[in-house]
This record gives C-alpha cells, sequence and structure tokens, in this order.
C-alpha cells in the first residue's frame, strides 16, 4: 500500500504542469505568457488519474465516515488560499472558489443539499446561501459568502477492504464546503460563529475542474500539485465527525455533548477501529 502511495506521488509530481508559468521563458510578449503552443498542447495528455473497477463482491469489509477538515491548522493552508486574488495568477484560486467556478461555468454539472444526494440545488438556491443583500434608509448593502468566510471542508468517504488486492483502501465520494450564514453578515449584535454545509458535491463529478486548479508547491514552483491530487492522497489533517452506525448514522455530538476532548476521543477511537481492521482480516 506504502508502494502504491508513493508511486501515486510521483505521477502527480510528473505529470503536473503550471499553466501560469507555461511559455514563460519563450514568450515574445506578456499576452504569450500562460498560453501553450501546439506542440506543447498536442504532447500535453494531462489528466485525472482514472479509478480502477471495484466489484461490490470484491468489498470484503466498508465503513462510510464524515471528516471535518479545519482550514485553521497549517497543513490544510494550501485549500484556503489564496484569498486576495488581485495580485496573482488566474490560476492559482482556493479550493472554494474553483468550486464555485466550476458550478458557475456548468463543468460542475450537479450540486446537492446533503451527503446522501437526495435533493439537488440550481445555482440561484445557491447563491441565496452566498449573497445577501439588504436594503435600509434607502442604501443597498451587498455581502457575499467568500474564501475568507469558509472555515473548513466536510469530507464524506468510505473504507472498504479490497479481497483482490488484500489491502484497506480509502474513496472520497463527495465534499462541502463549510461556511457561516450569509443572513448574519454584517447584522450588528449578531455574532455567529457556526459553520454550515453550503453545499455538497459529488466529488467524481469534480474531479476534471479539480484537477485542473492547481495548488502552489513551495518546494518546487514548477511543479505545482492539483486539487485532485491532494484530496485523493488524503493529505490534509481531519477528524470525524460521524461514522456509517445503526443509530441512522448519527454524529459523535449527538451521543457525546459537551466535551470537545471526548468527542476526540471518540474520533480516534473509530479511526483505530478502521485501522486494525485491516490488520484483523489476516488474522485466520
Amino acid at each position: 500500500m506504502k508502494k502504491q502511495f508513493l508511486t501515486l506521488i510521483c505521477i502527480c509530481f510528473a505529470v503536473s504542469l503550471v499553466n501560469a508559468q507555461a511559455n514563460i521563458l519563450n514568450a515574445k510578449s506578456a499576452n504569450e505568457i500562460g498560453k501553450k503552443s501546439q506542440q506543447q498542447i498536442g504532447a500535453d495528455n494531462d489528466g485525472p488519474i482514472p479509478y480502477g473497477y471495484v466489484d461490490d463482491r470484491d468489498i470484503m469489509w466498508s465503513k462510510v465516515v464524515w471528516e471535518f477538515v479545519d482550514l485553521n491548522q497549517k497543513i490544510n493552508l494550501p485549500y484556503y488560499f489564496p484569498i486576495d486574488t488581485t495580485n496573482i495568477s488566474s490560476d492559482r484560486r482556493s479550493l472554494f472558489d474553483t468550486l464555485i467556478k466550476g458550478i458557475r461555468s456548468g463543468k460542475i454539472k450537479e450540486a446537492y443539499t446533503d451527503s446522501f444526494f437526495t435533493t439537488k440545488i440550481t445555482q440561484d438556491e445557491i447563491d441565496t446561501r452566498l449573497v445577501n443583500i439588504r436594503e435600509e434608509n434607502g442604501y443597498t448593502d451587498t455581502f457575499n459568502i467568500q474564501t475568507e468566510d469558509v472555515g473548513g471542508y466536510m469530507l464524506k468517504g468510505m473504507w472498504y477492504f479490497d479481497k483482490l488486492q488484500g489491502e484497506m483502501k480509502y474513496r472520497l465520494l463527495a465534499l462541502a464546503p463549510m461556511g457561516r450564514d450569509v443572513q448574519t453578515l454584517g447584522v450588528e449584535g449578531v455574532e455567529d460563529e457556526n459553520l454550515y454545509e453550503l453545499f455538497w458535491i459529488f466529488f467524481p463529478n469534480a474531479r476534471e475542474v479539480l484537477h485542473e486548479s492547481k495548488v502552489f508547491n513551495p518546494m518546487n514552483a514548477a511543479h505545482p500539485i492539483s486539487y485532485d491530487h491532494l484530496l485523493n492522497a488524503r493529505r490534509f489533517s481531519s477528524v470525524i465527525v460521524r461514522e456509517e452506525n445503526i443509530y441512522g448514522n448519527r454524529a459523535i455530538s449527538d451521543y457525546v455533548r459537551g466535551n470537545s476532548l471526548f468527542q476526540l476521543l471518540e474520533a480516534n477511537k473509530i479511526k483505530e477501529e478502521i485501522r486494525n481492521r485491516e490488520i484483523d482480516m489476516w488474522n485466520y
């Protein structure tokens, strides 16, 4: 499993290109920076690494979990920045801006109100969660949910043991930006620091968009990493907040109340059970 993970990372670095710096050494004018030549376009076969087919009969065990990615943690900052896009190239955007752009351009065709994909949400309905136009004393103020208002992401994924490969694997199924309530922005005396699910995206449907958007690589600016690579490689810090269970998939906070430490310990317990499951599969 470690060998395959390292191979995946190497491939990710090998196929990544810098759109903003493409042709920068050969450009004869500033307008040519970032535009690939016809030879480069023809040779560029870059795209998301396709998932292999997994037969349901090969899944010996599985568990769906929901995790919260806190953007205040340093390791998760690549999903948060850049905030100010006025002095930065157009190909570098935060994960939130990338998702919004994909939805409005039609490249991400479906968004949902929940992680079970029961109800689709339109662009207009998304805008009502992101934009609030308030009129007071003849003046009109517009408040928008922007990148700085997104404090984290909720991820839904499945851990499963593939008997054909003989190892535990993870597949990301959906993600949702967690932002503030737009109705409380700019309201005096109201301080709502809670985060709410703005919309849910079925991850496989967004892989092309997430692959096209690159994340700055501080180790080598010539080879950035895409959001698709980062998420598939689980290059983030997260805490399990919910698991698939007999109690209607209740959240940890529903049965461990009022104590953040005990909630974290319960989340670590679930994570440890998943890790031990792979070892238990080899016990006869």
